[in-house]
């Protein structure tokens, strides 16, 4: 029986000991030190009770001791009641700082028992003037002051219509001075990198005149904005008398991110071409996303984040949806939007599951998101340059042939031979006529000869790899430049394309081409246009001696070369 009782006083007794949080003792130079394993909480269901009521015996022993490693809450109607204890232990008072890290808290109250016994108590949150806090801070920071030989109990409130994050820690003015000077270091190299990001792809835009560089600017100025907002920057500096506007503007910043974002991934992607599908889905999003971004202020704050937050989520799966289509349909630009949209996406996956309180509130989720949306800036900006190059590319290509086209080889042309003259080094020109091109069109109509055409580009871009340049140079005659290839090596390559051509069977007819060859060496030619006539007067050469052949600029005179089954018989020209 004596056994039984102390073993019921021992449960007992760890019972009562399990009921109440354990108290931190705090040292001189108090380094920060986390207070979510030190803390008592009661959920406020209504939001009704008053401190006094906390404070009677029926409520103190509701609030219970937080077990979890993190306090988040997500959404909730509720309001919450936070205790903890401090005991000092030295022979001097200790000025300590209380610090809550998620600044998106509408109204947060803090009690603190002064000397006299008398309760003090602090007002605050982003619903609330920035004035109301008792240090100037993006964070809520609380100052007290702790006597020797002593231990007191602190008491908090939290209420909003956003996100509970309950993320409370301690230090001594000593130790969280160097953490606020890195902290506000690190913002500003991280909104320098927004504002550089911006200016440098302004100084693009009016170089190229691409509207997808106005998208991307729009999508990485509201982004930094929001995450100002996000972090109590823009509160701090921009709109310290006006709360309701800096929570609603948080809310407008989301909108305007994701709609600038949405435009910028159909336009970088190019869907309406590429993924027409997902691009109409996309368009739906966007349509819908600009009258709720306007709409936004009026209505709840709560109702408003979340259904954005949703169609973020949205969002970033149809435009990684389309990016992945877009890659696969040949897109260069494509392949950095994938990764970044990739990086974004599974921060904000992170991000969610906090807000949400699915996940611990903790430096990491809190901040990967912020950190992810920085690189994925950077990719996109590469997505654009490769952008960039795409369309230039497009406007060297011609569209039929798959081939470069006349300006490109215009451009390409005379670049080519200086190099040569200057170097020493030989260079090649070819100069390629359909035969009978004419009589194709009229006898099979235009889509025939449109066939031929492509048929020939693909044939010829199989054979040509760099530093070969293939080009269509007009109608149905084209252009092959071959540097460092002397006049044998490139007749061998004429003469392969004449039997090749010969072999192809396009729908049971067949095609036969005439090449003109004509190479620089030796500082025969004095500028580029003698190297293209001389080219193209040895292609009339094999079109006046029967087609189907390679004639062949030398010194001295032109020589021929006519295709007899697999072996070229060359017999000289007067």
């Amino acid at each position: 029986m004596k056994l039984a009782r102390l073993l019921f006083g021992v449960l007992v007794f760890w019972f009562a000991g399990s009921a109440s949080a354990a108290v931190l003792e705090v040292v001189p130079g108090q380094p920060i030190t986390s207070l979510t394993s030190h803390l008592s909480l009661l959920e406020d269901n209504g939001g009704e009770l008053t401190f006094s009521q906390i404070q009677s015996p029926e409520h103190a022993d509701q609030l219970r001791p937080w077990t979890q490693p993190s306090a988040n809450f997500g959404y909730s109607r509720s309001a919450y009641w936070v205790a903890f204890t401090l005991r000092n232990p030295s022979d001097r008072s200790l000025a300590l700082l209380i610090k809550q890290d998620y600044p998106l808290i509408d109204y947060l109250d803090f009690w603190e028992q002064g000397d006299g016994g008398n309760w003090q108590h602090i007002a605050t949150g982003d619903r609330r003037p920035f004035a109301s806090r008792p240090l100037a801070l993006r964070d809520f920071i609380f100052p007290l002051t702790l006597p020797p030989h002593s231990q007191r109990t602190y008491y908090l409130r939290f209420a909003s219509q956003g996100a509970i994050n309950i993320g409370l820690s301690v230090s001594s003015e000593s130790a969280y001075l160097p953490h606020l000077e890195m902290e506000q270091l690190l913002l500003g190299i991280y909104y320098g990198g927004f504002l550089v990001l911006v200016i440098y792809n302004l100084f693009l835009f009016l170089a190229v005149r691409d509207r997808a560089y106005i998208f991307y600017m729009g999508y990485v100025l509201s982004y930094g904005l929001y995450f100002g907002a996000l972090n109590g920057v823009s509160f701090q500096l921009v709109l310290p008398r006006q709360p309701w506007i800096a929570n609603e503007f948080l809310v407008v910043l989301l909108g305007v991110t994701l709609i600038f974002g949405i435009q910028f991934g159909r336009e970088i992607c190019a869907g309406r071409q590429l993924a027409p599908r997902t691009d109409k889905f996309a368009r739906l999003l966007l349509f819908t996303m600009i009258p709720l971004t306007f709409a936004a202020p009026f209505f709840s704050y709560r109702l408003m984040i979340t259904t954005f937050t949703i169609f973020a989520l949205m969002s970033c799966v149809v435009l990684m949806v389309m990016g992945a289509i877009s890659l696969m349909r040949g897109s260069i630009s494509a392949r950095y939007f994938m990764v970044g949209w990739i990086t974004l996406l599974s921060s904000v996956i992170v991000y969610v599951f906090k807000t949400f309180g699915l996940l611990p509130h903790n430096g990491f989720t809190h901040n990967a998101f912020q950190v992810a949306a920085l690189i994925e800036m950077v990719l996109l900006s590469l997505a654009l340059g490769a952008r960039v190059n795409e369309i230039r590319k497009r406007g060297y290509t011609d569209e039929l042939s798959l081939l470069y086209n006349r300006r490109f080889f215009d451009e390409q042309f005379p670049r080519e031979f200086h190099f040569a003259s200057r170097s020493g080094t030989a260079l090649s020109l070819l100069m390629l006529d359909l035969d009978h091109f004419k009589a194709i069109n009229d006898r099979f109509g235009h889509r025939r000869g449109d066939l031929a055409i492509r048929t020939i580009g693909q044939l010829i871009g199989k054979y040509s790899r760099k530093p070969v340049l293939a080009c269509r140079y007009g109608g149905e005659e084209f252009a092959i430049l071959l540097p460092r290839t002397s006049t044998s090596e490139a007749t061998v390559v004429a003469e392969r394309l004449v039997k090749k051509v010969a072999e192809l069977d396009i729908n049971g007819s067949s095609l036969t081409i005439s090449i003109g060859v004509a190479s620089f060496e030796q500082d025969n030619f004095d500028a580029p246009v003698q190297l293209l006539e001389a080219a193209d007067r040895a292609l009339y050469c094999a079109k006046q001696d029967g087609r189907n052949r390679v004639f062949v600029r030398s010194n001295p005179p032109l020589r021929s070369a006519r295709i007899e089954g697999l072996v070229g018989v060359h017999s000289p020209v007067e």
